[in-house]
Parts: C-alpha cells; sequence; structure tokens
C-alpha cells in the first residue's frame, strides 16, 4: 500500500510513501544506462538490494560508499564521487541513486546538480528527517568551515522513494530526531500534526505507531505544496526553516555531533520565544512548543557554546541578507513570518530562556 504525494513547479515529480516502493523507481530513470547509487555504510544492506533492483532492470550499477552523516558532506567527498562518475563514463542522460539519511541525499543530490551541469537522482531516504525534509524539495548542499549547508544548488530530484518500512531499523534516538522536521511542519502549516502526536505522545516516537504513515505523508505534503510555489527560497520557502536559524549554529558549535532534529527541536523554542517577545505569538502555543517538544523526547534547552558564538554564526545563515538577521517565527498556529533584525537584548533573552529552562 503507497500514496503519492505530488511536487509541482517547472520540473514536477511524485514523492511514494509505503511499503515495496522500489519497484516504481526505474520508471523514474527511463532512458538511462548507468545509474550510481550512493549510500553510507548504516545502509549497506539496503542500499545492495538497491542496486540488485537496478541491475535487475538492466542498468549498469555503480556503487559508491560515502562516509556516515554531516562527515560525508564535504568538498573532497563530493570530488571523489564526480571522479567515480568520470571513470566510470556517466553521460547526461544517466543518473544517481541516493540511498540513506538526509546528509547523503544532500551529497547525492549536490553530485548529481554539478555533474556534465546535472543529471538526474532519485532519493531513497531512509531515515525520517530524509524522507520528510531532505529528500524533498531539490536543495542540495555540502558544508564549509563557515557553516553548514552553505556550498549546493537547486535541483530537484526526478523522485523520492519513501520505504516506510526502513524506519524500523533506525536507533529510537535517531527516529525521535527526525520528529522534530514533523513537528515544525505542523507548527507552520499543518495543526493535525499536532493533535496526531499529542493523541499519544509515546507512539509517536515508534514508527510503528498508528499514525506513522500520515505524520509522514502530512509532513511531507506541507514541503511540497510550499516547494512547489518557491522552488529556489525567494519567499515562501523560507517559513520552512522555522528552528533551523539557531539549530544550524548550534550543530556547527557542536561539530555536527548534535543530531540535526535535537538542534532543530532547541531551535523551534528559540523562535517560539522570539516570536512571543515580538509581541505576536500567544502564551498558549509558546507552551505547547515545550509540551510536545518535551513529550516526544526531544531536548529544550542548550548549554554548550555561549550566545555570542551561536549569534556569529547565525549572521552567515542562509537566510541572513547581508547585515540583516531574519528569522522565522509565527504570528499564531500556521501562520509564520519573516522577523527582521530583532534587537540583541531579545534575541539574548530569548537565548537565556532555552539555555536555563527548566520547565516551559
Amino acid at each position: 500500500m503507497s500514496a503519492v504525494v505530488p511536487v509541482a513547479g517547472a520540473t514536477p515529480y511524485d514523492v511514494v510513501v509505503g511499503d515495496g516502493v522500489l519497484d516504481a523507481l526505474p520508471g523514474m530513470i527511463t532512458g538511462a544506462d548507468r545509474v550510481a547509487v550512493m549510500y553510507a555504510e548504516p545502509v549497506a544492506v539496503y542500499a545492495d538490494s538497491v542496486a540488485r533492483e537496478l541491475a535487475q532492470a538492466g542498468f549498469a550499477v555503480t556503487t559508491m560508499e560515502v562516509p556516515d552523516a554531516e562527515a560525508g558532506k564535504r568538498l573532497e567527498v563530493a570530488g571523489a564521487c564526480w571522479d567515480a562518475l568520470g571513470a566510470a563514463g556517466f553521460t547526461r542522460n544517466d543518473a544517481v541513486v541516493a540511498v540513506g539519511g538526509g546528509a547523503v541525499t544532500d551529497l547525492g543530490g549536490w553530485v548529481a546538480a554539478a555533474w556534465l551541469r546535472g543529471v538526474r537522482v532519485v532519493h531513497v531516504p531512509t531515515t525520517l528527517l530524509g524522507m520528510v525534509d531532505a529528500a524533498v524539495g531539490g536543495k542540495t548542499a555540502i558544508n564549509t568551515d563557515a557553516g553548514k549547508n552553505l556550498v549546493g544548488a537547486f535541483h530537484p530530484p526526478a523522485g523520492v522513494l519513501c520505504e516506510l518500512s526502513t524506519l524500523s531499523t533506525l536507533p529510537q534516538a535517531d527516529y525521535v530526531a527526525g520528529l522534530a522536521e514533523v513537528i515544525k511542519a505542523g507548527f507552520i502549516a499543518d495543526p493535525v500534526i499536532l493533535d496526531l502526536i499529542e493523541s499519544d505522545l509515546s507512539a509517536a516516537t515508534h514508527p510503528s505507531g498508528p499514525h506513522t504513515a500520515e505524520l509522514v505523508q502530512r509532513a511531507i505534503a506541507v514541503k511540497a505544496r510550499v516547494v512547489g510555489e518557491d522552488l529556489t527560497e525567494q519567499g515562501l520557502r523560507e517559513i520552512l526553516n522555522y528552528g533551523h536559524t539557531l539549530g544550524h549554529a548550534i550543530e556547527k558549535a557542536e561539530d555536527y555531533r548534535w543530531r540535526h532534529g535535537d538542534a532543530v527541536a532547541v531551535g523551534m523554542l528559540f523562535a517560539a520565544q522570539l516570536g512571543a517577545r515580538a509581541g505576536s505569538l500567544d502564551e498558549q502555543t509558546l507552551r505547547r512548543h515545550h509540551d510536545i517538544i518535551a513529550g516526544v523526547g526531544l531536548p529544550t534547552t542548550y548549554a554548550g557554546a555561549d550566545f555570542a558564538t551561536l549569534r556569529a554564526t547565525m549572521s552567515v545563515d542562509k537566510k541572513a541578507r547581508g547585515t540583516t538577521l531574519r528569522f522565522v517565527v509565527l504570528d499564531a498556529l500556521a501562520a509564520p513570518r519573516i522577523l527582521t533584525n530583532p534587537p540583541e537584548a531579545v534575541l539574548a533573552e530569548a537565548f537565556d530562556s532555552i539555555s536555563n529552562r527548566k520547565a516551559g
């Protein structure tokens, strides 16, 4: 049983969600002769099954193992992948299939976007974070010493295949971290997501929960609607960065030892505090942020780098414009907007609230 979430735009594609979805893969790369299957070691067994599926369909398959997680999102790794594509004779008709978490799909998309100025890529995310966020929307990127995702391109995939059965292989902490992006989608656009999670907080933290498929589909649908209207983040798409400005700064400060979802969870609490201090977000919705994030076991505080360090990183965030610092905040539930250059005192107060927070 599967569901299809269409993504509109100049190069439309489908996100297929369900069990047994690999059957759709060959049709997404019709016309290719060669396919590179990119993966990291934790999903080697599943990547092998993807490669066999493609070989049986008549494609010449090259496999490329890359370092796991953020360690793979480096220029030297991308360069090694391009060398492998060149050695295998990849042409503009050929394709890359990225199998794994969000870091692998980010890297795979960037490698495909740059090779011969763009070849097809299909994402096969195996994590909750990858399914609901990284693999959908056409953002591709690698990291630099200056920050996360600062070098990349907009390169929509030819398709995305979300095999829900792979979620059961995730460590519990990784699955819960992925819930941060699901919760984000609920706060910025689809409050039904929040209702489903609140109906059974414990069940929401397990891939076998009664609402898992619906939560994944709804979160993907939120992103699909947004990126279908604004692929290159000229306006509407910025709302998807709710919680990410501080979240990315935390990840960099912690040398990417913090999970992305954990950092975004704290970032959402920071953004909610900014929204409240800007005089818009009501106390009930502010409290709801804390209750849901804490309720599923995501972190609600950060006690690592000082605010000055994080503030410096936020100044080079991709939403910044020159010296203007910009944050996504909420005026109300499902009512996001951009807050420009909030006073430094307000930023510091909002940060204090999550760095010293005890209970909401």
